[in-house]
């Protein structure tokens, strides 16, 4: 299986070199990183929020949480909740369930990356499926999805 034509597209036009990190079926992202040998600090995991009734995308590495109330202030968002699935499944249509990338401009919206993953060295974030992965340098990244950075990744659980 390959990643869906969309991803690779973007890539591609967009100049970013990468490579297709294949790995056993997972669906966490900590499973992922696991099983595709990625330190769990440089697994982007991409999760899909709605702020204000609109798509976003946050990316926090793969042990952490997306602490709602610190990005709801960082964005000036009056709300921001995580989104369900029937509510994102449609945006992402040659994904599979839950592995979109955080590739935003593809899907017209806005990023946010906690700053523990702007170290600078490559970050992989799911590829389109929960079996490939793709592998990219920071700073390409960032130069495309030009994603706003914050510090809302949180370890363990987080109160609502």
């Amino acid at each position: 299986m390959a990643i869906p034509r969309s991803i690779e597209r973007f890539l591609s036009d967009q100049h970013i070199k990468y490579a297709v990190v294949t790995h056993q079926r997972a669906y966490t992202a900590q499973e992922e990183a696991a099983l595709a040998h990625v330190p769990g600090s440089q697994w982007a995991k991409t999760v899909a929020c709605l702020a204000d009734g609109r798509p976003i995308l946050a990316v926090v590495p793969a042990s952490s949480l997306v602490d709602l109330n610190r990005l709801r202030e960082i964005i000036g968002a009056r709300e921001l909740r995580l989104a369900q699935e029937r509510e994102f499944e449609p945006l992402y249509p040659e994904c599979e369930l839950g592995a979109m990338p955080p590739l935003g401009p593809l899907y017209g919206q806005p990023v946010f990356v906690d700053q523990n993953l702007t170290g600078g060295h490559d970050i992989v974030f799911d590829g389109g499926s929960h079996s490939e992965a793709v592998k990219v340098s920071y700073l390409d990244f960032a130069r495309v999805v030009q994603p706003a950075v914050g510090d809302f990744g949180r370890k363990g659980p987080i109160e609502h």
